[in-house]
């Protein structure tokens, strides 16, 4: 199999799997995703869902967010990992999009990028989920597949990124990203049993 072959074939059998993703991070507006998924570096989706309703409740605004003092941002989300950073990070945030932005999540990358705490995968994830622009945020998962396709050379996911918009066309990109991540949790997880990894064998043909 080419490498252009290898990449239908994985993006005719994830629609086959998961014909509908839903967005793992539950939110309910631009702002509430933005600050799911800063939360979510180095954690799990699972962990920040249980974490940010409490903040919610508390914080689903940027004005409210840039209100709350950082000790109180800190012991809301106190139960996931670099807390002190992440709590600097959505206060300050908060207060550059009310200050900056009239309280509205932008919507361009280089805005996004601007922001605290907001990075190029979390700016793709908002862009592409809240707002609907192609795009494609690769993590370690995404990279780590692609690199297990055979699909990239890429030594990082920024060259990941880069390959996986030559090989899917445009208009799969916001699903297929999610599509991806779905697999890797359900068939190949990075640690533990990989034995109903089909999709590997059946691209490289082992």
């Amino acid at each position: 199999m080419t490498k252009k072959q290898r990449a239908e074939t994985v993006l005719r059998e994830l629609e086959k799997l998961y014909p509908e993703v839903p967005i793992p991070l539950n939110h309910k507006d631009p702002f509430t995703l933005l600050v799911a998924v800063a939360l979510s570096a180095q954690t799990t989706d699972k962990k920040v869902n249980q974490i940010t309703p409490k903040l919610f409740e508390k914080a689903d605004t940027p004005e409210k967010m840039a209100k709350l003092e950082f000790e109180e941002i800190r012991e809301l989300i106190k139960e996931i990992g670099l807390t002190n950073q992440k709590a600097k990070n959505l206060k300050s945030m908060s207060e550059i999009l009310v200050e900056k932005h009239a309280g509205i999540v932008p919507q361009t990358f280089e805005e996004l990028e601007e922001l605290p705490g907001v990075g190029h995968k979390t700016a793709s994830v908002v862009m592409s989920q809240a707002f609907g622009f192609p795009a494609f945020p690769v993590d370690t998962h995404i990279h780590r597949l692609m690199k297990q396709w055979k699909l990239t050379e890429g030594k990082n996911v920024a060259e990941t990124e880069k390959d996986a918009k030559k090989l899917f066309p445009e208009s799969t990109w916001n699903k297929v990203h999610l599509q991806i991540i779905f697999y890797g949790r359900e068939y190949s997880p990075a640690r533990g049993s990989r034995e109903k990894d089909f999709l590997t064998k059946m691209v490289l043909g082992n």
